[in-house]
């Protein structure tokens, strides 16, 4: 698989802004090399370090020779991976490819993959993240929404389940999966609506068992509020999504008259749903403090 992105970048990458888009650092660079290093523990060390040494000569335009034995082969690679850096959209295509290469040749072996390159970039800051066939810039993808840390009206086990889903999201939008992760932040959306079940609220106790009933029951105890705006806009997104003729995600897709979620839509709706999450919780919380 080719990665693709702008031409230009080849010969000038972006100028750094929120993060790094010029050059990848040493810190990212000795992590690759370490996944490179735990690859070739299931073959030939030298085979697997020469593989990954072709990709990157080739990323710096210069000739790949073989190494004399092992040490050096490791040396050279480790030189070639530092000028590489230099130009990060180069770099992250030679590696990308080499493990790409290196899965279809050895498909019993476990190779890096583009979720794991992802990872390394983020915790570097590197402005980057691949969603093959592309490689995107992260400045000009949209940005999480981040959500509020639950209340602590809610039990622990609830704070550890919200914030496993939320990352369970991302993830799954980090792997190119968008029906998956708009489905497991909407059952997020759907069981965060139950901690507002038997709340005290002016108009009375909320009622209802699942996640339409107690929408109801809650906006309309909360007539002409923020809160009942804000939950009129969250039905209107759940029915949607549910919808086997809309985003289908929670009943079928309608293959006549569904829509299938692409990753943008899939980002919008997440965020969409991140926001909703947010305010909801600290409106619990004020609820709950006026029952106490």
């Amino acid at each position: 698989m080719v990665l693709r992105f702008n031409g230009a970048w080849r010969f000038t990458p972006p100028e750094d802004g929120r993060f790094l888009n010029k050059s990848v650092p040493d810190g990212a660079v000795d992590e690759f090399l370490a996944m490179i290093s735990k690859v070739a523990t299931q073959g030939s060390r030298k085979g697997v370090l020469e593989h990954f040494k072709r990709h990157f000569c080739a990323a710096i335009g210069t000739t790949h020779v073989r190494s004399s034995d092992e040490s050096w082969a490791e040396t050279d690679l480790t030189n070639f991976m530092r000028s590489a850096a230099d130009n990060a959209p180069l770099f992250i295509e030679a590696l990308f490819d080499a493990c790409e290469s290196l899965r279809n040749r050895s498909p019993e072996w476990f190779v890096p993959d583009y979720p794991m390159i992802n990872k390394v970039l983020g915790k570097h800051n590197v402005g980057y993240e691949v969603q093959p066939p592309i490689l995107l810039m992260r400045d000009q993808a949209a940005p999480v929404v981040s959500v509020s840390e639950p209340p602590a009206t809610l039990a622990e086990q609830a704070i550890e389940m919200f914030q496993k889903s939320l990352e369970r999201s991302e993830e799954l939008l980090s792997q190119n999966r968008p029906r998956e992760a708009v489905q497991e932040i909407l059952w997020l959306l759907e069981t965060a609506s139950t901690a507002f079940q038997g709340i005290e609220t002016e108009a009375g106790t909320v009622q209802g068992k699942y996640f339409n009933q107690i929408v109801r029951d809650l906006r309309a105890k909360s007539a002409g509020t923020t809160l009942d705006r804000v939950l009129q806009w969250v039905t209107t997104v759940h029915g949607f999504l549910s919808s086997p003729s809309g985003g289908g995600v929670r009943h079928g897709l309608d293959l006549n008259n569904g829509v299938e979620l692409s990753p943008n839509e899939a980002r919008l709706f997440t965020n969409l749903i991140r926001s909703y999450l947010s305010f909801l919780l600290v409106e619990h919380e004020r609820l709950s403090n006026r029952g106490s």
